[in-house]
Parts: structure tokens; C-alpha cells; sequence
């Protein structure tokens, strides 16, 4: 008897790691794109609008793909590792038309398939995570979500050296963006079929799977509760933060500070290593504590630092904050995604992280285009007013905001 435990606990700790390590790989990719925006931008002759216009439409594709994501996840629990499948196969196929692409419209296409696919992953996943351990959903989320800061930490950085760049006084010419991108598509498809080959127990925590007529009357119930609707809001008002900051910091470093791609990347990676750390230990006290006091302190101290890039614009400083950002950046959002998933009914959990996400995807794909022409007169000081703001706004909502623990 204890030697069946013992391995179903083995089974369930494996699909749990599993998963953050494709979310990783996936991660990874996305990574990529942000480091390769400066080259795709001057290939192009692109504005800043355009080339927010690009990040918007995979943004754009993000949300619309968390609709059927949901859905299929939750009448489907079965077939979870099928749809975990599709999904990388789709971002390996956006990845490799990138790389063939010679034109803006061929890349806005690329780039909202990437958006597609890697939305495919989060309700399937998350919703299979919150389900499998639904007395530590914080922790879980949050080991799930530092599998994609690992990804986000390591891509920058391999993907600046492969771009070019200056280390320890050794310089490589790097290669043609276009070229990395194609290569990227095969992790992708890797990850797509070893998921399929290992994970095919993830939904098995259900034991059957919800009438039409079950899950229409679970997801009324959850469009209709404030608490979800309240925690989709918030997590919009960080990914708006998180598209717009992080995309004209990079283009800041490039084209301002005139930084090599691979000091740029070591750059974006402090924004992620830190958090690799700090988001289980925060999803853990939110799973002791409650949510509120986690995602109140994490927004407040997102919103000072980032507007002390106003003062601290480049050299050492610029740096030391950067690091410091990566500790709450992220780290927060698998705290707002357990506390919206305390309220949704079992077995339409998947249908929970769609709407997080689908909010977090249209609201984010207005913001890099607003960020775009903020930056175009304002340089980046003014996107730092932009998303300081937000995420000010985002600390004080979090306080009023109701905050349940347990569902009924």
C-alpha cells in the first residue's frame, strides 16, 4: 500500500516538474523574440509603432487561443497531453516562418501564431496543476511558473550571444537573427513530442469528464464572480507592465545606451533569474498566509522600482534595479492566478486560466502599442511613467479587492 502511494506521489511530483520544464522550454522561445525585436526592427525599417504592432498581434492571437484552450481542456481532461502537444508544434511552426519571413505582414502571421500556440499550453497546464493539488495551488502554480523563468533567464542570455556581442574582452560576429529563429523551432517540436510520450496521465485527477450542460452552469459561475473577474484585472494590469517595460527597456539598452546584444540579454535575464527563487517562496506564504498580502506587496514594490528608472536610467544602477524588479516582476502572477482559481468549481479549472490569461492578453495587446508612440516623443522615461502608473493603480486595487481563501 505504501509502495502505490509512494509512486503515485512519484507520478504526480513528475508531471508537476515536467510541465514546468516544458513551460520553460517554451518560455524560452519567447525570450528569444524579445531579444531579436532591435534586429527584426532594423531588417524591416520599422517604426516603434510596428514594431509594438508585431508584439500586439501575437498578444491579440494569445487571448483568442485561450478560449478553445479552455474549453477543450476541461471536456476534454483526457486528452490534456494532446492539446500540451499542439500547442508546441504550433509555436515550432510560428518560429520557423519567422525565420523565412522578409516582410511585416509575414511576420505579424509568424508572430501571432507564436502568441496562439503558447496559449494552448497555459489552461491545460495550469488548469491540470490546480486540480492535481488543490490544497497547495500557490506553490504549485508558482514551481510551474519559475520553470518558465528558467527559460526566460537562460534564453536571453544564449540568444544575445548567438546575436553578437562582447565578453570577457572576446568577440563573436553572432548570427543572422533569421537563422536562430528557424533553429528554435526544434526544442519546440522535442518538447511537443516528449510530452506526448511521458504526461499522458495529466487530467487523470478527474474522474469523469463535465456534461455540456455541468460546464456552462460552472462557467456562469465563474464570469459572474467578482473575485475571478477582480483577479483577471489585475493580472492584465501586470502583463500590460510586463509588454510594454520590458520591450522598450530592450529597445532603450540597444538604441540608446548603444549596449551589445549580449549585454542586452544578460540584462533581460536579471529580470527573470531572481524570480526563479522568489516565486515559490511567495506562492508558498500565499498558500499560508492568503493572497492579498503577497500580491499588495508585490504590485507596491513593482510600481517604486520601476519608477526609479526615471532617476537610474543606465550604467550600474540601472543594472542593481533591474535585478531587483526580477524578484516581484513575475513573480506575482501564479499568486493572482491561485487566487482567482479558489473560486472556480473543480473541473472547469482550465476554463479559469483561460479567462486569466485571455483578460491578461487583451488588455497586454493594447499596451505595447501605447507604450510605442509614448515612446516615440517621450523616450523611455515616459514608458516608465506609463507602467509605473499601471502597476500603481494595480497596489491600490489590490488592497480594496476581495480575497477569499476556500471556495464553497
Amino acid at each position: 500500500m505504501i509502495n502505490k502511494e509512494s509512486k503515485k506521489t512519484n507520478e504526480s511530483n513528475n508531471l508537476l516538474y515536467g510541465l514546468s520544464l516544458g513551460h520553460g522550454v517554451k518560455h524560452f522561445g519567447q525570450g528569444a523574440l524579445l531579444l531579436m525585436a532591435p534586429s527584426l526592427k532594423n531588417t524591416l525599417s520599422l517604426t516603434e509603432v510596428a514594431l509594438g504592432g508585431i508584439f500586439t498581434a501575437q498578444s491579440i492571437t494569445s487571448g483568442i487561443a485561450n478560449i478553445p484552450a479552455g474549453v477543450l481542456s476541461d471536456i476534454y481532461r483526457k486528452r490534456i497531453a494532446w492539446i500540451l502537444f499542439f500547442s508546441m508544434i504550433i509555436v515550432g511552426a510560428g518560429y520557423i516562418l519567422l525565420g523565412l519571413s522578409s516582410w511585416y505582414w509575414m511576420c505579424v502571421t509568424a508572430t501571432a501564431m507564436l502568441g496562439f500556440g503558447t496559449s494552448l499550453w497555459h489552461a491545460p497546464a495550469f488548469g491540470t496543476l490546480a486540480a492535481r493539488y488543490p490544497d497547495k495551488k500557490g506553490f504549485a502554480l508558482a514551481m510551474h511558473l519559475s520553470g518558465a523563468q528558467i527559460g526566460n533567464t537562460l534564453s536571453p542570455i544564449i540568444i544575445g550571444f548567438l546575436l553578437g556581442g562582447t565578453f570577457l574582452g572576446w568577440y563573436f560576429g553572432g548570427w543572422d537573427w533569421k537563422f536562430i529563429s528557424i533553429g528554435l523551432s526544434v526544442p519546440m517540436i522535442i518538447t511537443a513530442i516528449l510530452v506526448l510520450v511521458f504526461f499522458k496521465s495529466a487530467g487523470a485527477e478527474v474522474k469523469k469528464n463535465p456534461s455540456f450542460e455541468e460546464y456552462i452552469k460552472g462557467f456562469k459561475q465563474i464570469i459572474t464572480n467578482p473575485q475571478v473577474l477582480g483577479m483577471i484585472f489585475l493580472g492584465a494590469c501586470r502583463g500590460a507592465v510586463h509588454t510594454a517595460f520590458q520591450l522598450f527597456l530592450v529597445l532603450h539598452m540597444k538604441e540608446n545606451l548603444e549596449y551589445s546584444n549580449f549585454n542586452v540579454g544578460l540584462h533581460v535575464a536579471l529580470i527573470t533569474l531572481a524570480g526563479i527563487v522568489s516565486t515559490p517562496i511567495m506562492g508558498n506564504i500565499s498558500d499560508k498566509i492568503g493572497r492579498k498580502p503577497v500580491i499588495a506587496f508585490s504590485m507596491g514594490m513593482m510600481s517604486i522600482i520601476i519608477f526609479m528608472f526615471i532617476f537610474f536610467d543606465s550604467g550600474f544602477y540601472m543594472t542593481l534595479l533591474v535585478g531587483v524588479l526580477g524578484i516581484f516582476f513575475f513573480s506575482v502572477m501564479p499568486t493572482i492566478t491561485a487566487a482567482a482559481m479558489d473560486q472556480v468549481p473543480n473541473g472547469i479549472e482550465g476554463s479559469g486560466t483561460a479567462l486569466m490569461f485571455s483578460g491578461l492578453a487583451i488588455i497586454g495587446s493594447v499596451s505595447p502599442l501605447a507604450a510605442g508612440a509614448i515612446y516615440e516623443r517621450y523616450f523611455f522615461e515616459g514608458v516608465v511613467y506609463y507602467s509605473g502608473t499601471i502597476a500603481l493603480i494595480a497596489t491600490l486595487l489590490s488592497l480594496i479587492m476581495p480575497m477569499k481563501k476556500n471556495i464553497s
